[in-house]
């Protein structure tokens, strides 16, 4: 490495430690305290299936957002209130999930993003996906969820989903 180079690596980390350090330890405004609240109480319901809290915190105008093999039945975009209800019974009955682990979360304003660990079995082929990354990226407004972007190994999924 030239000396320029390694000159400028080095300044730059030593510069950047104190701010992530003060980073670290700063605490979130009300806003985003109040969206990441918001999310995780959600979070929760619907670990618990508890449809009440869920529409409570629902927007009537929320997507739900799942990418990947439009042949699996819960792939979205799920538009509105009407048509998540309709989508929640169609995931239920086609994935069953069995590790779910949050690893980290953080929120910013309105928007909360966790990532975690999970693994699960799709109903129709019976067969385990094996331990997965998923990233959420979800927003609030006016204490109601409007987002839910779900990212994860879609390809994994939809291998265990039509039994590979």
């Amino acid at each position: 490495m030239k000396r320029r180079t390694l000159l400028k690596t080095s300044m730059g980390a030593a510069l950047a430690m104190p701010f992530a350090g003060q980073a670290i330890a700063q605490t979130m405004d009300p806003t985003s305290q109040a969206s990441f609240d918001t999310v995780m109480k959600f979070m929760g319901a619907m670990g618990k299936g508890d449809m009440k809290i869920m529409l409570d915190l629902m927007a009537d105008d929320m997507v739900w957002m799942n990418e990947g093999d439009k042949e699996m039945p819960w792939i979205g975009p799920w538009n509105g209130k009407e048509e998540i209800l309709k989508f929640l019974p169609i995931f239920g009955a086609n994935f069953q999930t069995t590790k779910w682990e949050n690893t980290d979360q953080f929120a910013f304003g309105d928007t909360v993003a966790i990532f975690g660990r999970m693994n699960g079995i799709t109903k129709k082929s019976g067969k385990e996906i094996g331990e997965f990354s998923f990233a959420l990226r979800a927003k609030v407004s006016s204490g109601k969820v409007v987002l839910w972007n779900w990212y994860e190994n879609s390809f994994a999924v939809s291998k265990a989903f039509h039994g590979g």
